[in-house]
């Protein structure tokens, strides 16, 4: 069994020969179609005269490309094309890139498409019947919210994922990634994937939809399942776990440690480590839900136990026993541990550093088939491919339907 992350560049993608034409910016999509480069698929990022905005969120940004770090994060792979879409010759273009192209994402605003006239059902379903259209949006088209704006911190808060993330000291919080963004990348990826899949029975391609906050509402678990079978809303849990104990960060003479019991197996290895194995007949600890009734009494206990070990042993030799325990790693420690290096974990191309899919297939490799984009990179490589000569791309630019600089706002 391979246990290591290989890289052929020569191997084709499980997506290979599949066109994607991305209108998508910022996180989800973007994230969303990286993914599907990784694994071959040809990515058309459209964007419009003002570039992806993630392009100018920085610093930091990178010394060589002059890219923003979050923009190199989320589009290796892609070519990028500008058009300002609010022209009816760029709209043109566009249709040319879809005649042959097998999925389109996009996250406007809903009804966006629409107003250019190349809404889903509007249009683009009748002109493409084998097209995958993934619409990207915060809150879908209907309802009391359909059609606002949505991002990734509003949708924490909104969705009840900030009212459990912090403690009675700081309050809730937002979690320290954008969370939701992401999980909604990869649904909306998962989605195409089984459009794909479907398409290869019907023929026919489909709408997918993925919301920010339909992800957002999926993340609640266990805490909705909580609530619901308990009528109790779930509250700050700081680091501990709602259901499991115990399931925590403990302070330790050199630093933290995070321990993560699940079973009473696990319990009984840690007691024996730490040199308490009265705990394992103890009635407020001798199974979880005395534990987690006990929680406070327990971690108090752990602390007092485990204070003067080793920091830099001390999660090891439990994991070697079977008890899951880390310590508490800054990123850098994280992205520089030697399992990350051995895993390939952190990806190089031509300068380019990035954090390689977590995807892996045994018969396909993921594979970087070039280093993000400048603004418009390969706009004379795409119009010249659908039959514009270099008097028509000059023109294009002097108007403004294909720009090769980026639109500064003023």
């Amino acid at each position: 069994m391979q246990d290591q992350a290989q890289f052929n560049p020569d191997s084709k993608g499980a997506l290979d020969g599949i066109k994607v034409i991305d209108l998508s910016r910022v996180l989800a999509g973007p994230l969303c179609t990286q993914n599907l480069s990784d694994q071959g698929a040809i990515v058309i990022k459209v964007e419009p005269p003002t570039g992806d905005e993630t392009r100018h969120l920085g610093p930091p940004f990178d010394p060589a490309s002059g890219l923003a770090s979050y923009f190199n994060a989320l589009n290796r792979g892609k070519k990028s094309i500008g058009l300002d879409l609010n022209k009816e010759e760029s709209i043109n273009i566009l249709h040319h890139l879809l005649s042959d192209a097998d999925i389109l994402v996009e996250n406007f605003l809903p009804q966006t498409m629409e107003r250019w006239g190349i809404g889903y059902e509007q249009s683009l379903a009748k002109l493409y019947p084998k097209l995958i259209y993934c619409s990207i949006s915060g809150f879908g088209e209907t309802g009391p919210l359909g059609g606002l704006p949505g991002y990734d911190a509003v949708l924490q808060a909104m969705c009840g994922i900030m009212s459990v993330n912090g403690d009675t000291s700081i309050g809730s919080t937002k979690v320290g990634i954008p969370i939701v963004d992401q999980m909604t990348g990869y649904v909306a990826l998962s989605g195409i994937l089984m459009a794909l899949f479907d398409r290869t029975r019907t023929g026919k391609g489909q709408r997918v939809e993925a919301t920010l906050y339909d992800s957002a509402i999926n993340l609640l678990i266990p805490q909705a399942a909580n609530w619901m079978a308990s009528g109790q809303a779930p509250q700050l849990m700081g680091s501990s776990h709602s259901n499991i104990a115990p399931y925590d960060k403990y302070k330790i003479k050199k630093g933290e440690v995070f321990i993560a019991i699940v079973n009473n197996q696990q319990f009984e290895k840690f007691c024996k480590f730490i040199k308490k194995e009265e705990w394992i007949i103890n009635v407020n600890f001798e199974k979880n839900s005395a534990r987690n009734k006990n929680k406070e009494l327990l971690k108090k206990e752990i602390e007092k136990a485990i204070y003067e070990f080793d920091i830099d042993h001390i999660c090891e030799e439990l994991m070697r026993v079977g008890v899951p325990a880390a310590t508490i790693q800054t990123i850098p420690q994280a992205l520089n541990h030697p399992h990350s290096k051995h895993r390939n974990l952190i990806i190089e191309k031509e300068g380019y550093r990035g954090i390689r899919s977590p995807i892996l297939l045994s018969g396909t490799n993921c594979k970087i088939t070039q280093t993000p984009p400048s603004f418009s990179e390969h706009r004379v490589e795409i119009l010249k491919s659908i039959g514009f000569t270099e008097i028509d791309i000059q023109r294009l630019e002097s108007e403004g339907i294909s720009p090769s600089k980026i639109k500064t706002l003023k």
